[in-house]
């Protein structure tokens, strides 16, 4: 895959984010170490929660915009059906 969809979150049942990158290893990375100024940063937005990958950019950015037109009881429904223990998968890239 070289695009992602992913949610990041403050904790669980936290303020949540929604974005789209090519690197989601890179893009954790930045999100954690709050080099990624404005909303993620104000809102302690450090764990990623939930991805999924595209092969072309279009379907990432169409799926990412679906996601954000989703009330947020959905996208908790989505994330705790894929990662019921909200743990960080940015471990995986460590």
């Amino acid at each position: 895959m070289d695009y992602y969809v992913y949610i990041m979150a403050s904790r669980r049942n936290g303020t949540l984010y929604t974005g789209v990158t090519n690197n989601i290893a890179r893009r954790a990375h930045q999100h954690k170490n709050e080099e990624i100024g404005g909303f993620t940063q104000r809102y302690k937005v450090h764990t990623l929660v939930y991805f999924e990958g595209y092969e072309f950019i279009e379907d990432a950015i169409k799926r990412e915009k679906t996601l954000k037109r989703w009330h947020r009881s959905w996208k908790v429904g989505l994330i705790e059906r894929e990662n019921p223990t909200w743990r960080d998968l940015s471990e995986k890239f460590v």
